[in-house]
């Protein structure tokens, strides 16, 4: 039975290529560091790896292990809506200003409205649809470049929120606890919190995990996901074959938006952070799912870990030496990772190439024996057709001639 290489699985490239971002990121991180300050370089890049592992291991190593879980929520869900979009061949860089929206109608529902946490998770995936559906439209009806449109409404999404928060804030800056005015509006945690030793551990892990599983099949292994990617891949043979391209823009985009919304709902509802009221930049939760879909790979599988895998490094990067070095060490790092990501079909393709080479080679070696033994059995046929005819021929050869020994007569 013939061995296929498994080197030729693409889901084991990319993990490679993946594997490779990573190493490439951390070096270069650290050699970064060293020309900041070569003392301190080893024990920041250290730290930042570590993550949550910097604790001794028991109840605060647990903890700090759940806090980084927690916050991967959000980053998963972002990068679900950024992959989803781009396998269509969109690129929805409008995710950042679809989290504010999202963001933005949970909290306020949740305060003002004292509405239970499922209501108002369905309303933030509702306001991260409905700017994904419009930045779709305007690209499907009025062919405006997605990118323009989601930048656009993400700064309008970002002030429109300010506002409507603005009557939900406390004296400071930032909103109300939601566990002071509405508790019912908190997502449960069904004991998950006693069992990572962290009140702020929820069911929306589980959720965002179960998400991301169920976007993986809808793209992989259903009609509809294949008319998506068609749609992507050419628009034009999509329409020629009966497909709704345009449909399909809008309803990919919508998803996506709602994706977004949903991960922010999912993290403000456990009351972990509140809203600034006062902030003049676009969150960057939406930009960081950028990352964690290119580093996964733009796989739904893939990003679960890459969007685990940022955290942690986020993480550690607030156990770096502050005295020396900034904080956004692990930022710096992250955004080598993701540059590099940009390489990863260049991997691929140099992954490819060399097991190509080595097959041409192992194919030519084989001809080459194939050849040999041929030549050596017809060797062996024309020996034992030969060896017959020998015989035959000895067999049939004249008889020789006596001489006369009788001497005849004299004369």
């Amino acid at each position: 039975m013939k061995k296929n290489n498994i080197l030729k699985n693409g889901a084991v490239q990319s993990l490679l290529s993946s594997l490779v971002c990573v190493i490439l990121g951390v070096f270069i991180g650290y050699i970064v560091l060293l020309f900041i300050n070569p003392a301190g370089a080893w024990d920041a890049i250290t730290a930042v790896v570590k993550g949550f592992f910097y604790w001794p291991a028991g109840p605060m190593r647990t903890k700090y292990l759940s806090e980084t879980i927690v916050y991967t929520v959000p980053l998963l869900m972002c990068s679900l809506s950024i992959l989803f979009s781009y396998k269509v061949g969109l690129f929805n860089i409008g995710c950042a200003g679809q989290y504010v929206a999202g963001a933005g109608i949970a909290i306020y529902s949740a305060i003002a409205w004292h509405l239970p946490w499922y209501v108002c998770v369905i309303l933030a995936a509702l306001a991260g649809a409905v700017l994904g559906a419009l930045s779709g439209a305007l690209k499907a009806y009025r062919n405006v470049n997605e990118v323009i449109s989601g930048i656009m409404l993400n700064w309008i999404g970002l002030y429109a929120v300010n506002m409507l928060l603005s009557k939900v804030k406390s004296p400071t800056a930032e909103t109300f606890h939601i566990l002071h005015k509405n508790p019912s509006a908190l997502i449960p945690s069904m004991g998950l919190d006693a069992l990572f030793n962290y009140k702020y551990f929820t069911i929306a892990v589980p959720m965002a995990i179960l998400i991301a599983i169920a976007i993986s099949i809808i793209l992989n292994k259903t009609k509809f996901g294949y008319e998506l990617r068609a749609t992507g891949n050419n628009k034009n043979a999509a329409k020629y074959c009966g497909m709704k391209e345009k449909q399909n823009i809008i309803i990919t985009l919508l998803i996506s938006g709602a994706l977004a919304g949903l991960g922010a709902a999912l993290f403000f509802l456990t009351d972990i952070k509140q809203w600034e009221v006062t902030q003049s930049s676009v969150p960057s939760m939406g930009f960081n799912g950028i990352a964690a879909a290119f580093l996964g790979c733009l796989d739904p599988i893939g990003s679960i870990i890459s969007s685990f895998f940022i955290q942690h490094i986020t993480y550690g990067g607030s156990h770096v030496n502050l005295d020396t070095y900034c904080s956004q060490i692990s930022d710096l790092i992250s955004s080598i990772i993701i540059y590099l990501c940009g390489f990863v079909l260049f991997f691929r393709y140099f992954m490819n190439t060399r097991i190509a080479r080595a097959d041409e080679r192992k194919a030519e070696r084989e001809k080459e024996d194939q050849a040999e033994k041929e030549l050596i059995a017809s060797e062996s046929a024309a020996a034992e057709i030969a060896e017959p005819v020998e015989e035959e021929a000895a067999s049939e050869s004249p008889l020789p001639v006596s001489e006369n020994t009788d001497g005849g007569d004299e004369k």
